[in-house]
């Protein structure tokens, strides 16, 4: 019954954080179209609250489920599926503290990239989670 708990609470973290995930590129978008000083200030606002209150604290509680679930089924370690998944959870960790270097150039109003930019970095997670919802659902190696 832990297991199940668990395991629950962890899709529920892994959902909350792909919502940030794929929300904060999409207030880079805005952002980066905005040219008054007042709407700069309140997306930095919107963006900083996002990222601490919800992004950071759901890659936390993702991460400590996992590993308390692969504590709990330590035969997952064998299996190909989890290493290409963790592969992908790593690629995740990686955009998220990239998505963190663009909100500090947007905070110090240093941002140089476009609107379409944003566009085009805010599709680049889809990716990541129908690999590893197809890797977790599937297992296919």
């Amino acid at each position: 019954m832990l297991y199940l708990w668990i395991k629950a609470l962890h899709i529920i973290a892994v959902v909350t954080w792909m919502a940030g995930i794929f929300y904060l590129p999409r207030l880079f978008v805005y952002h980066a179209m905005t040219d008054d000083e007042a709407g700069r200030e309140r997306f930095k606002i919107m963006e900083r609250k996002l990222y601490r209150g919800i992004m950071v604290p759901s890659e936390i509680a993702v991460l400590i489920l996992g590993v308390w679930l692969l504590w709990l089924n330590p035969g997952w370690l064998s299996q190909g599926w989890l290493h290409a998944k963790l592969l992908l959870v790593v690629l995740l960790i990686g955009y998220q503290h990239w998505l963190s270097y663009l909100m500090k150039q947007f905070r110090a109003d240093r941002n140089t990239k476009s609107d379409k930019f944003y566009r085009v970095i805010n599709e680049l997670p889809v990716f990541i989670l129908i690999g590893t919802v197809i890797l977790v659902v599937v297992k296919p190696f």
